[in-house]
């Protein structure tokens, strides 16, 4: 696959984003008529088609674009600062602090809300987030990337061993646990309202960010020739990840493969600049989401299959076929 011009590659990318978020406003376990779409959105009656699509798939809609976007950006500063082509935010153990600090609250009987809960998880993928890249910034005689992925194994092996620890003593929080390892669509849409900020702030700093990722591409020692401080390049980086990677674990759970998949695609599309990469991956992420939500909802009706669940059946094959690509381009 060939480089594109990026303007087309964003035309192209908006197009194929609103074609989805129709898509996924059209289909569910009830069949709606496009006369019945178009008249729910600009000339509602109170109908059942209007309250479900109004009411159920547009939330719904809405929330896979945002965790789409915020998944697509994550991955694409993840692959980047670390140099792997096979990071992901889980990679640095976002979903595993968010785990983890799910367990602790229940394990401790604090029983917390809803959204009391979305909120430790956000908290805890933060913490594990910062723990990561302190471990990174104090590791001696290993390249800045190398300290990363080596930081991010250990403590998101050391959180999922507490998590099991935990887990098999209390059963309470094994319960709620359940709840947290399946990411979907459907879990917390009334979250957004609330984690909106953190994903504005991880949006800007991914873009202020996008320049200082391109010289680091380069090598930290050019780099720091251009100008660039590497280890300032890479705070903001880590901290653009963990709000979005944090806000998308709150808002719809870990949802594996999506930041994973989609820098690749982004790369492949309008090359190696990150300025584009970035715009692509927010584009595509949330495409690639809305689609696996919808063929979730379709192979498994009346009930739906896991939006996760779908994007490891899909995304696997796919990312093989990245992988085994000659013309992928190197990070």
């Amino acid at each position: 696959m060939t480089t594109r011009t990026p303007w087309r590659v964003m035309l192209l990318g908006a197009a194929a984003l609103v074609a989805a978020m129709l898509l996924s406003l059209a289909v569910g376990s009830r069949v709606t008529s496009p006369s019945e779409l178009f008249g729910a959105l600009f000339a509602p009656t109170g109908s059942d088609a209007d309250v479900t699509i109004l009411g159920l798939r547009l939330p719904r809609t809405i929330l896979g674009v945002v965790v789409g976007a915020c998944l697509g950006v994550a991955g694409t500063l993840a692959q980047g600062h670390t140099r792997n082509p096979v990071a992901d935010p889980g990679l640095l153990g976002v979903y595993q602090g968010a785990a983890l600090a799910i367990v602790l609250t229940t394990a401790l009987g604090l029983n917390p809300s809803g959204l009391a809960e979305a909120l430790f998880a956000f908290a805890g993928a933060l913490a594990a987030t910062v723990l990561v890249f302190a471990l990174a910034r104090t590791a001696g005689g290993r390249s800045g990337t190398m300290a990363f992925v080596l930081s991010g194994v250990a403590i998101s092996a050391l959180a999922s061993a507490l998590v099991t620890a935990i887990s098999l003593l209390d059963l309470r929080s094994l319960d709620d646990l359940r709840f947290w390892q399946v990411g979907s669509l459907s879990m917390r849409t009334g979250a957004l309202g609330v984690v909106w900020p953190f994903i504005a702030i991880g949006l800007l700093l991914a873009v202020l960010n996008a320049r200082s990722l391109n010289a680091l591409a380069l090598g930290d020692d050019t780099a720091a020739a251009l100008g660039q401080a590497p280890w300032k390049a890479r705070t903001v980086g880590i901290a653009a990840i963990a709000l979005l990677a944090g806000a998308a674990v709150v808002l719809a759970g870990p949802i594996a493969f999506a930041g994973l998949v989609v820098p690749h695609l982004a790369r492949m599309l309008v090359g190696p600049d990150y300025r584009w990469q970035i715009a692509a991956g927010a584009l595509l992420g949330g495409s690639v989401l809305l689609v696996a939500d919808v063929i979730g909802r379709v192979v498994a009706r009346p009930g739906e299959l896991s939006v996760t669940v779908v994007l490891a059946v899909v995304g696997a094959p796919l990312f093989v076929a990245i992988a085994r690509s000659r013309r992928t381009a190197t990070l």
